[in-house]
């Protein structure tokens, strides 16, 4: 998606709405799949959807954007919410949740459900926001089994701040720079940037 999303910035389509016919499918699929396999960078994927639809013509292809973002991210995260809440009440658990607990360490998920008990769903939202935070909480409330209800009001807002986010990196790239593809880049940068950065303290604060 981020190749395709550079050449079509570095190349622009003869029409725009067959730019969007193919991008904003494109878009949906990658979020939501990444949402439900959490090794696709869907940071990167928005931002630099983003910067293609700053430079277009139409009014309405940030909107778009945006709108398709977060609701992609909505559908995978309560996806892989509903396969993970079946694994708790199974008694054998389940791959899916066997595979987010393998993610999350027990420190980290101390810190994600002494957060959830204080802050409620509304800790969805900063985790969604912080690298590496979503799926944490997202584990501490299968194992307090929150309500799908619950889970799913708290994360509305979470994918909403998520989608606008990124976005706003997009919009950042593709103001600073005459071409797209260089908004591309740079706001591909700034989002692997973030991404990576819980890594490296990390490992400054133990070296």
């Amino acid at each position: 998606m981020i190749a395709f999303l550079a050449s079509a910035a570095a190349n622009p389509p003869p029409s725009e709405s067959t730019q969007q016919a193919v991008g904003y499918p494109s878009l949906f699929l990658l979020v939501s799949l990444g949402a439900l396999v959490p090794v696709v960078p869907t940071g990167a994927i928005v931002s630099s959807a983003a910067v293609v639809a700053f430079h277009q013509t139409d009014p309405f292809a940030l909107l778009g954007v945006f709108c398709v973002a977060a609701f992609a991210a909505l559908l995978g995260d309560v996806g892989l919410y509903l396969l993970g809440l079946r694994g708790v009440r199974s008694r054998g658990g389940s791959r899916w949740l066997r595979r987010l607990q393998d993610r999350v360490d027990e420190h980290t998920l101390d810190t994600a459900q002494r957060r959830l008990d204080e802050h409620g769903a509304a800790v969805l939202v900063l985790s969604r926001l912080l690298p590496g935070g979503r799926i944490p909480v997202m584990v501490a409330c299968l194992m307090s089994e929150m309500p799908l209800r619950r889970f799913v009001r708290g994360d509305v807002a979470a994918c909403l701040a998520w989608a606008a986010t990124y976005q706003l990196i997009g919009i950042l790239g593709g103001s600073l720079f005459p071409e797209p593809w260089q908004g591309v880049a740079l706001a591909v940068a700034l989002t692997f940037t973030i991404a990576s950065a819980p890594a490296v303290l990390k490992r400054l604060r133990h070296s």
